[in-house]
């Protein structure tokens, strides 16, 4: 394979093989929504779907901003997210209800990774359009302005660099939920089909042991 350097970033050494693999894209795909959304110290952002690949990443991003993020995720997940200083909601019917008790004084910026009607909830709940962000509702996209931002608008080698950083340093973590040969890579769609996900799913073209050592 032929790459342009112009095309990569280095690998810090304090940085896993998986974890690396994540961040050109749902680490990219979170910086671009919270880019977006810019969240702002002392505001309230809600992150859906906020233990998977990219709202874990996303929420973690909002909260380096000083922002107080909430998290809807499955009642599985509340633990795990509190461990990373968000507060978790369940979603479902009743999300809006559920939003405002967790939030009295209003939500400033709301990033949907999951669709499901979580744009009409942040509407509902006044949050602004241009506060909006989501990679999973076209639809809203097209009615009502929100933004779309995604891994596209972020492909870029100097924000790969700066979230490598960021997970090296320990300031943000890529939780990883599994690696699959990639003979394996049916059973990783299926999983991942499943949208029960916690962090990242990784697809290894080697065992990762074969990398140690390895930092290009």
């Amino acid at each position: 394979m032929v790459v342009r350097p112009s095309a990569l970033t280095a690998k810090p050494a304090g940085l896993g093989w998986a974890e690396a693999a994540s961040i050109a894209g749902a680490g990219a795909t979170a910086w671009a929504g919270i880019e977006a959304v810019g969240p702002r110290p002392g505001e309230t952002v809600v992150v859906s779907a906020a233990a998977g690949g990219v709202g874990v990443l996303a929420a973690q991003l909002a909260r380096l901003r000083g922002a107080t993020v909430i998290g809807t995720a499955s009642e599985d997940n509340f633990g795990f997210l509190r461990d990373l200083g968000v507060r978790p909601v369940a979603y479902g019917p009743g999300l809006a209800d559920r939003l405002r008790a967790a939030a009295p004084d209003g939500i400033d910026g709301y990033v949907d990774t999951f669709g499901a009607g979580n744009v009409a909830v942040a509407l509902s709940l006044g949050v602004r359009p241009d506060r909006i962000n989501t990679i999973a509702d076209g639809l809203a996209v097209q009615r009502h302005g929100v933004h779309s931002a995604a891994q596209e608008q972020a492909d870029d080698p100097a924000i790969w660099a700066a979230l490598a950083d960021l997970v090296a340093k320990g300031e943000i973590t890529v939780p990883i939920a599994a690696v699959y040969p990639l003979d394996q890579v049916r059973d990783a769609y299926r999983d991942l089909a499943t949208r029960h996900i916690r962090g990242k799913r990784v697809l290894a073209v080697k065992p990762l042991s074969d990398f140690e050592g390895d930092h290009r």
